[in-house]
């Protein structure tokens, strides 16, 4: 086990974690420090408070992420005419810098 300082709210916190998860858990700290930044003016004056609702706020935005559909497979697209399309925007570049050279 390891022993990790966490910096968050303005105060610090000492964790313990599996050995090799200090930078995983730091980073997940930040997150948290973030998301209580965010809150600015809406932070009570009780910090156990201010915590838990950081912690709903981002399990609300991982469940809404979770509800969120997957990406779709990428479409199947003609390459011949997308090497077509690149022929032609890649001929009006070189028009245009000859044009400003001039």
């Amino acid at each position: 086990m390891s022993d990790v300082t966490l910096h968050v709210g303005g105060r610090n916190y000492t964790v313990a974690c599996q050995d090799g998860q200090e930078g995983h858990i730091q980073r997940l700290a930040e997150v948290i420090d973030a998301k209580l930044s965010s809150m600015g003016a809406n932070l009570s004056t009780q910090e156990a408070k201010n915590l838990l609702f950081a912690a709903l706020l981002l399990a609300d935005e991982l469940e809404e992420s979770q509800k969120a559909p997957a990406p779709s497979e990428p479409a199947d697209f003609d390459t011949t005419r997308l090497a077509t399309q690149l022929e032609r925007i890649a001929a009006a570049l070189e028009n245009a810098a000859t044009t400003l050279e001039s």
